[in-house]
């Protein structure tokens, strides 16, 4: 049996606009709830120490590194949010890559939006973030996150999945077949 036909053009930008849509919905939604709803600074158990609410705004990177150059973060979402589109309109046709750039563009674009339009300026936004878990240490640090976080990291361990698959933007794998040298001789 061979596999699905292809996406369109418009396929694969429609999949990817509805996802990115969704997901960058979902993301603003919840830090507006966050924000609307928890204590600064405060653990708020959900799942006892495995899962907390803890609100903070984020000027810097993961774990907050890079404080200072909060308009490097801003640049580089921009560009990621325009690469994908670019990506995804030249090359993409294939379903498992129009789905996993859509939700890694949603992602982006929920962290882009608070780089652009939070507190303390236009650029240079902090990143609302209020998901912890206390037992995931990384640089002494615990994880503080949010939805846009959630979906940057794990599509992006997707992306890395699938290159290492050989799985090609237009749905096409790498062949496997790795050439050999011959025992015939070459030529007369």
């Amino acid at each position: 049996m061979r596999g699905r036909a292809p996406l369109h053009t418009a396929a694969a930008g429609i999949l990817v606009a509805i996802l990115a849509a969704s997901v960058l919905a979902a993301d603003q939604l919840s830090k507006y709830l966050a924000i609307e709803n928890l204590p600064l600074r405060e653990a708020v158990p959900v799942w006892g120490e495995f899962l907390q609410w803890y609100l903070v705004y984020n000027p810097g990177a993961a774990f907050s590194l890079g404080e200072g150059y909060t308009w490097i973060f801003t640049i580089a979402l921009g560009v990621v949010a325009v690469a994908i589109p670019v990506i995804v309109i030249r090359s993409v046709r294939s379903r498992v890559w129009a789905v996993t750039l859509g939700l890694l563009l949603g992602g982006v674009l929920g962290n882009l939006f608070d780089r652009l339009f939070r507190e303390p300026g236009f650029g240079i936004g902090h990143v609302v973030d209020f998901i912890l878990t206390p037992w995931m240490w990384f640089w002494m640090n615990p994880a503080i996150y949010n939805v846009a976080d959630i979906f940057i990291v794990t599509m992006m361990i997707v992306v890395a999945v699938l290159i290492l698959r050989g799985v090609r933007l237009d749905g096409t794998r790498e062949s496997a077949d790795v050439p050999t040298v011959s025992d015939e001789p070459v030529g007369d």
